[in-house]
């Protein structure tokens, strides 16, 4: 369908009753409609595999499903059965279910560098609980996080440092300092100038770009001789990387990791896990004083636990990571390929892991543009395809991957044209897209 003629009027209408009663409209900012085209937000209807619906009928391969929570793909059956077996028996009781050792068991035996875990909710809890457990056993009060890493918890010690931080006491972010990616150097002076001051230090073992040889092994070590924890949000990279996640590939352990996302395919879940003597302090079988680590009404809802064993078993067996990074690597060789035969292989970049690929879209200066970024999702949208970034479940097949290949290749063509006229704004139709870290609306 031509982009001009594509219009989702019931998901407009739906998008108002949002922002009506739900601040900004969703429940998670980078879902929200300020991150497509004007007009053109879809608001979904239900999914299968690697497709959803929106209420206007339109159907669409999706990517970044559930913000890379679903990777198995929308209503996987194996996730499902395992969940209907546990709703019948109860989600809830006023003691722990047996479910709960036999999920941690489950857990640790798929991810072994870690000795105890604990579950939650969400990603926010988990690396809260961690920065908290690192200060507890550390007696120091600053948090040194990764500045290139973009999101780690909604709690104040990370959000102080954003360009949303408007509510929290500049005391908070204050104890809050930043090291750059891959470099050691750098990240030594800042423990050497906050010496004895850093309780952990906290990112993602890998993004878009692998580690350097050492890097890892380097910031363990930095961590070991500073007296630091080293803590790795895995909330991406775990199963994604390796079922063993980021930390398994690699072979770094880290005192804490965090985990969710993928863990659930879709249901609510993510732990916290690592270092027995690290997590006990959280627990009752020691004699320091007691960290009020992680306590959820719902952390251990049954069925989500069910959910999360079903993930696990079926990454295992059935070799899910290493399918992700097989689509992902033939999407990535044909969107290039479509790309550079539009003429725009240098203004339409695909980057990162094969199973967690981002595209950045750049101007006629080769800098990254908002406006051209809105062009080329209107494109995809108008040929059916969902695509906030082009990481992949293992519910796509050949076929998914054609077509998206298709659509982007006719995207390219009407980016070409709007770099010949060096101006993106005739095929906006409204204003771009922006980025969710802002200070106004």
């Amino acid at each position: 369908m031509d982009s001009e003629e594509f219009s989702l009027p019931r998901s407009r209408t739906a998008n108002e009753r949002l922002h009506a009663l739900i601040p900004g409209g969703a429940h998670t900012y980078a879902k929200g409609d300020d991150q497509y085209p004007e007009g053109l937000a879809p608001v979904i209807s239900h999914g299968s595999g690697a497709h959803v619906w929106d209420v206007d009928g339109n159907r669409y391969i999706e990517y970044g499903s559930g913000l890379r929570s679903v990777s198995l793909g929308h209503a996987h059956p194996r996730v499902l059965e395992a969940v209907r077996r546990e709703l019948g028996r109860g989600s809830n009781f006023v003691r722990p279910s047996i479910v709960e050792v036999e999920a941690a068991e489950r857990f640790l035996a798929t991810v072994p560098t870690a000795e105890m875990v604990k579950f939650a909710k969400n990603g926010s809890d988990a690396t809260t609980a961690a920065v908290r457990l690192a200060r507890a056993v550390t007696g120091r009060p600053r948090v040194a996080l990764c500045g290139d890493h973009p999101f780690f918890s909604v709690d104040d010690w990370f959000i102080g440092t954003t360009p949303m931080s408007t509510g929290v006491p500049a005391a908070t972010t204050d104890l809050t300092v930043t090291f750059p990616y891959g470099d050691l150097a750098a990240t030594e002076e800042l423990l050497t100038r906050y010496q004895d001051e850093i309780a952990c230090l906290i990112l993602e073992p890998a993004t878009h770009t692998e580690p350097a040889p050492g890097y890892l092994a380097g910031l363990r070590e930095l961590a070991d001789r500073h007296g630091c924890v080293l803590v790795f949000d895995e909330m991406i990279t775990g199963f994604r990387w390796s079922e063993a996640g980021a930390q398994g590939l690699y072979g770094v352990v880290p005192d804490l990791s965090t985990f969710g996302k993928a863990l659930g395919n879709g249901f609510a879940v993510s732990a916290l896990a690592g270092r027995r003597d690290l997590m006990e302090r959280g627990g009752l079988r020691h004699s320091h004083d007691r960290v009020f680590l992680l306590s959820t009404t719902h952390g251990a809802e049954t069925h989500s636990l069910a959910a999360a064993m079903a993930v696990q078993a079926t990454y295992v067996e059935e070799g899910i990571t290493a399918r992700l990074h097989a689509l992902g690597e033939r999407l990535a060789a044909g969107v290039r390929e479509a790309a550079a035969s539009m003429g725009v292989g240098d203004h339409i970049v695909v980057r990162g892991r094969a199973s967690n690929l981002v595209f950045a879209t750049l101007d006629e200066h080769r800098q990254p543009s908002q406006p051209y970024r809105t062009l080329f999702l209107r494109q995809l949208l108008a040929g059916g395809v969902l695509a906030p970034s082009f990481v992949v479940s293992s519910a796509l097949d050949d076929a998914d991957i054609d077509r998206t290949v298709d659509v982007v290749a006719q995207a390219c063509a009407v980016y070409r044209k709007a770099l010949d006229a060096a101006d993106p704004a005739p095929w906006l139709a409204g204003r771009p897209v922006k980025p969710v870290f802002r200070r106004l609306a």
